[in-house]
C-alpha cells in the first residue's frame, strides 16, 4: 500500500520515513494529489454561479464530494466545512445560539478535544448555559455519572474515538441514553471515520463532525452531517454569496439546502481531492486493517512497557491503533527529536486535550498512531529507534 503514497519515497534525516503521526494527519495517496493538480490545470473555476464549461466541471467535481459523503455515511445532509473544528463551531453558532437559553444544560466529557470544549465555553459566556463534564476514570468515561448529568440536558457532545488514548467510546449507549431524555447528540468523529464505517442514520446522532485529512484526504476541508430535524433548527451565522436565494436592500432569503451554511467560495480543489480520497478508501477493507493495526499497536505497547515506559492507551478490541506513552525521566520533546533524527515521526504534547492530560497527571505524552500504510517493519524500526534513544540518554 505504501507505493500509493509518494511521500514514502523521500528520506528524512538520511533515513526512510516511518510516519507514526496519523492521528494528527494522514499522508495522501497519489490519486488525491493528482486529482487536485488536474483540477487546477484543467477545470479551475468558481462553482454554482456560471454556465461556462469550466464552471460546470468545477461544480460537478466539488458536489461529487458531497454526494460521496452522503452515500458513504448514509446521511441526507452533508455541510462542507474547513474541518472538524469549524463543524463543531457551526453547531454551536447555528444550532446552539438558536436553541439554547440561560440555564440549559450541555453535557461534555473530560476526554474531548479542545475543539469540542472551547466553542461551548464561549457559548456559555454569551448565553449562560450550564456545562457538565463526564469524568474519565481509568481511561474510560464514567457512564453512571453520565446518567446523572443527563437530567435536563439539551445537548450531549462526545468524542467517538479519543485522539489521545485511541479509546472508542460506547457511543451507541450514549446516544440511546441522550435520546431517552430528548437531548440532541453531537459526535466528534474525526478519529473514528478513518478506522470504521459509520451509518449516520442508523447510529442516531443529530450531528457528526469529521475531517478529510485524517482519512487520506486534503487538509482544510471537513464535513458536518446533520439529520433533517436538527437541520431545520439551524440558522445561518455567516452571510454572503451562495448561501442566499434573494437579496434586497430590505432583507434576504436563504437557501434551504446545505449551501445555507457555506457562504462564499468553497474549498473546491480540496473537495475534488476529498472525492478522490473517498473513492480510494472505499476499496479498502477498514475492518481487516483495523485488526492488523491494532495487533501491531498491542505489540508495540508490550515492548514499550518492557522498556520501562508508562502506556496510557488500553487498546481494547474496538479502539484505534494509538499508543500514548511517557518515559519516567526523558522529556517527550527530547524523545521525539531523537526519534526524528532517525526518520521516525511521532507526536508529543497535550494533543489539544489538556483536561485529559490533567486527569492522567501528565503535561503531555509521546503518541505513536498507526494507519493503513503502516506495517510490522515500521514497528520494528520504531522500537529500534526507541532503543537507540535509551542508549543515548542512559
Amino acid at each position: 500500500m505504501k507505493q500509493d503514497f509518494p511521500i514514502f519515497l523521500r528520506k528524512v534525516n538520511g533515513n526512510s520515513l516511518v510516519y507514526l503521526d496519523n492521528a494528527a494527519t494522514t499522508q495522501k495517496p497519489a490519486c488525491v494529489i493528482d486529482a487536485m493538480s488536474h483540477f487546477y490545470t484543467s477545470s479551475n473555476a468558481n462553482v454554482h454561479r456560471a454556465v461556462h464549461t469550466l464552471a460546470g466541471e468545477a461544480t460537478e467535481g466539488y458536489e461529487a464530494c458531497r454526494s460521496l459523503l452522503k452515500q458513504r455515511y448514509n446521511s441526507t445532509r452533508a455541510i462542507i466545512t474547513s474541518g472538524t473544528t469549524e463543524a463543531i463551531n457551526l453547531v454551536a453558532r447555528s444550532w446552539g445560539e438558536s436553541n439554547l437559553n440561560s440555564g440549559d444544560v450541555v453535557v461534555l466529557t473530560e476526554m474531548e478535544h479542545h475543539s469540542d470544549i472551547v466553542p461551548w465555553q464561549m457559548l456559555a459566556e454569551r448565553k449562560a448555559i450550564e456545562l457538565r463534564y463526564i469524568p474519565v476514570i481509568d481511561g474510560e468515561l464514567d457512564l453512571d455519572a453520565f446518567d446523572v448529568a443527563l437530567e435536563g440536558a439539551k445537548l450531549v457532545c462526545v468524542v467517538h474515538t479519543s485522539n489521545v488514548l485511541g479509546i472508542r467510546n460506547p457511543v451507541e449507549k450514549i446516544i440511546a441514553a441522550a435520546k431517552s431524555v430528548g437531548a440532541r447528540i453531537l459526535l466528534d468523529a474525526a478519529q473514528a471515520v478513518p478506522h470504521e464505517m459509520i451509518d449516520f442514520q442508523q447510529l442516531g446522532a443529530d450531528f457528526m463532525a469529521f475531517s478529510a485529512h485524517k482519512m487520506c484526504g486534503p487538509t482544510g476541508i471537513g464535513a458536518l452531517l446533520v439529520n433533517d430535524t436538527a437541520f431545520d433548527e439551524m440558522e445561518p451565522f455567516m452571510g454572503g454569496g451562495d448561501m442566499i436565494q434573494t437579496v434586497t436592500l430590505e432583507g434576504s432569503t436563504y437557501q434551504t439546502n446545505e449551501h445555507k451554511f457555506e457562504a462564499g467560495t468553497p474549498r473546491i480543489a480540496e473537495g475534488v481531492g476529498w472525492a478522490a480520497a473517498l473513492d480510494w478508501i472505499s476499496k479498502v477493507d477498514l475492518q481487516q486493517h483495523h485488526k492488523r493495526l491494532l495487533s501491531i499497536a498491542t505489540s508495540i505497547k508490550s515492548s514499550l512497557q518492557e522498556r520501562g515506559m508508562t502506556v496510557y492507551s488500553p487498546l481494547g478490541p474496538d479502539d484505534a491503533a494509538v499508543v500514548s506513552f511517557t518515559h519516567p525521566t526523558i522529556h517527550p520533546e527530547d524523545f521525539a527529536r531523537l526519534l526524528d533524527a532517525q526518520g521516525i515521526a511521532v507526536r508529543t504534547g497535550h494533543h489539544c486535550a489538556q483536561p485529559l492530560m490533567d486527569k492522567l497527571g501528565v503535561s503531555g505524552t509521546i503518541r505513536a498512531s498507526l494507519y493503513l500504510y503502516n506495517d510490522d517493519s515500521d514497528a520494528e524500526v520504531f522500537l529500534s529507534g526507541i532503543d537507540r534513544v535509551l542508549e543515548v540518554m542512559a
